[in-house]
């Protein structure tokens, strides 16, 4: 049997090795016994692992057959590095900020499958957008609008965490790049706010965030292309306002005597409330339209999804759609029908025929439905 082994036993890490574990050998590896814990009780094996360090990724993934990488965006690529450097193909969600392509050579060299960014967002958006263009004879736009909210709006963020915290101040801090008439253009996170009306939710705020990552790379001849994070009415303005305070600086000041760095006081305030408790429901509500020409004739498609946390087995919204989507991969891939050697965002496995419709069937078996017009 395929040994999978997850690195990364948070909320989604947790979700996926108990999917994945229905078809395969399961191991999690993590530094946190809590979070271990939590995974034997759910009859996994667990190893324990400090993930931040190369060495210990390597040993944690050295009987693997196949690695899925859930660990957060500032450990992510030297994650992804050291995997590839144990010989091990990848799946990964991690949200890293640097380059995924500068681990190609080696993904090559080691003829090895490496996924990257195969979540919900980034991820079905540059599958669908894969799709399309194989299918087309030309792409002129993409748009994907997308965000985890929480069922209960609570005062004063109105939001609650569905991934690793410290990764949405990232998409608060990073500078947003667009596509605009066939130009990269960076915009500040946070700007160009837009209200959206989304049917069963009503009104949600869109903003600037840099989602489209490799895409700017990879479909150079798509002329405008953007994505934007959604979140409660209002939301935008807090958090501009503690980043324009400095509030989300990293350099450490001095305050009475002890120093520290602003993020990480804002951390620390911000987490708890943030936090997802045991039980609080959440949703994911997401978009993609793209437009283009096929045959001659002008085109356009839209995949909407509005999915809910689910009561019967505890899980929130978020793991769903983001994990499933990414053990949707996997199987794929231990199928042997996604096997391109070297980096591959999502896109690059969209233009394989059959393999969007492949991980669309295998999230709608899981009750993650994309409707389509």
């Amino acid at each position: 049997m395929t040994h999978v082994v997850i690195l990364g036993a948070g909320r989604v890490g947790g979700t996926m090795a108990r999917d994945l574990a229905r078809d395969f050998k399961v191991t999690v590896a993590d530094r946190s016994e809590a979070a271990l814990s939590r995974m034997r009780e759910a009859g996994l094996a667990t190893r324990a692992a400090d993930l931040s360090l190369p060495e210990a990724v390597k040993a944690a993934v050295a009987d693997a057959d196949l690695v899925v990488g859930a660990v957060p965006g500032f450990m992510g690529f030297a994650t992804a590095r050291a995997v590839l450097e144990a010989g091990k193909p990848l799946v990964d969600i991690s949200f890293f900020d640097e380059d995924c392509f500068e681990l190609d050579a080696l993904a090559k060299d080691q003829k090895l499958t490496a996924i990257v960014d195969c979540g919900i967002a980034p991820g079905c958006g540059n599958l669908i957008l894969g799709d399309a263009s194989r299918q087309w004879d030309r792409i002129t736009s993409f748009e994907c609008l997308v965000g985890g909210l929480p069922v209960v709006r609570t005062w004063p963020y109105e939001y609650k965490a569905g991934f690793s915290p410290i990764d949405v101040i990232e998409e608060y801090t990073r500078p947003a790049r667009y596509v605009k008439a066939g130009r990269v253009v960076t915009f500040p996170a946070l700007s160009e706010p837009e209200l959206v009306d989304f049917e069963g939710l009503g009104t949600l705020e869109s903003f600037n965030t840099d989602g489209l990552r490799s895409l700017i790379k990879t479909f150079p001849q798509v002329p405008d292309m953007k994505e934007k994070t959604l979140r409660y009415p209002g939301h935008i303005e807090k958090m501009r306002m503690l980043r324009e305070s400095g509030f989300f600086g990293k350099e450490k000041i001095r305050v009475a005597g002890a120093e520290i760095s602003p993020l990480d006081l804002t951390t620390a305030l911000l987490f708890p409330m943030w936090h997802m408790g045991e039980g609080d429901e959440d949703f994911t509500v997401m978009r993609v339209a793209i437009e283009g020409e096929k045959g001659g004739r002008p085109v356009r498609r839209e995949l909407s999804l509005l999915d809910r946390y689910d009561r019967a087995t505890r899980t929130t919204s978020m793991a769903r759609t983001t994990g499933y989507t990414c053990t949707a991969a996997v199987r794929l891939v231990a199928k042997g029908c996604y096997t391109r050697e070297g980096i591959s965002p999502p896109e690059f496995v969209g233009q394989q025929p059959g393999a969007w419709d492949f991980i669309r069937e295998d999230l709608a078996k899981r009750g993650v439905v994309f409707t389509e017009r």
